[in-house]
C-alpha cells in the first residue's frame, strides 16, 4: 500500500472492504466543506460582541444588586440605604430583561457577578460605618455605573443586532441617571467618619 492509501486508512476514508478510494483532491474538497459546515452549524447567530455585551451587562446587573442588597443590612445611612433600594429595584428589572432577551438569543445568562466583580462585593463585606458607606458609593455607585454607560454607549454604537442595539439605547438614559444619583451620594458620604 502506498503512503496516500496508508494515510487515507488511518483517517478512514479507505475501507479495507468497500476498496474505495477517494482522491487528494476529493479529500481537499471535502474538508473544508465539512469544517465551514460545523462552523456554519455552531454559529448561532449572534455575534461575539453582542454575546459578551449580554454577559457582561448581566453580571454588572448581579453585581449592583448583591452590592445594594449587602449595603440595606449593614449602612446606617439613609441615603446609602435609600440609593441601595433604588438600585435593587431598577437593576432586579433590567436583569429580568436582559436574561429574557439573552434566551431569545441562545446565550446563557450568568448568574453571578464576574470574578473582579465578587473581588469588589467580598472586600466591601469586610468594611463597615463610614468606610462601607464610602466605598459602597464610589465602586458599586459611580465607578460600576460608569463601566454601565461606557459598555451601554459601545452596545448602542457597535451592536450587530438590533434587539441588543434598541435595549441599549433605551436603558441608557437610566444608567446615566443612576450614575448622576451616585455622584451626589458620593458627595454625602465623603464626610462622614
Amino acid at each position: 500500500m502506498d503512503y496516500r492509501n496508508r494515510l487515507m486508512t488511518r483517517i478512514g476514508i479507505l475501507h479495507d472492504n468497500s476498496r474505495r478510494r477517494l482522491s487528494w483532491a476529493a479529500l481537499l474538497f471535502l474538508l473544508p466543506c465539512l469544517v465551514m459546515g460545523r462552523l456554519a452549524y455552531a454559529d448561532d447567530g449572534i455575534s461575539h460582541w453582542d454575546k459578551s455585551f449580554l454577559i457582561s451587562a448581566i453580571e454588572s446587573d448581579n453585581t449592583e444588586i448583591r452590592a445594594s442588597e449587602m449595603a440595606l443590612q449593614k449602612s446606617g445611612n439613609a441615603d446609602v440605604k435609600g440609593f441601595a433600594q433604588k438600585m435593587i429595584d431598577a437593576h432586579q428589572k433590567t436583569l429580568a430583561d436582559l436574561k429574557s432577551l439573552a434566551s431569545q438569543k441562545g446565550v446563557d445568562a450568568p448568574s453571578d457577578p464576574s470574578l473582579a466583580q465578587r473581588a469588589k462585593i467580598d472586600l466591601l463585606g469586610k468594611l463597615s460605618g463610614a468606610s462601607f458607606d464610602q466605598h459602597y458609593a464610589s465602586m458599586i455607585g459611580v465607578s460600576a455605573h460608569r463601566d454601565a454607560v461606557k459598555l451601554f454607549q459601545s452596545a448602542d454604537k457597535k451592536s450587530k443586532d438590533a434587539d441588543i442595539k434598541q435595549f441599549a439605547a433605551n436603558t441608557l438614559p437610566t444608567l446615566q441617571s443612576h450614575l448622576a444619583m451616585a455622584n451626589d451620594l458620593k458627595s454625602k458620604v465623603a464626610g462622614e467618619k
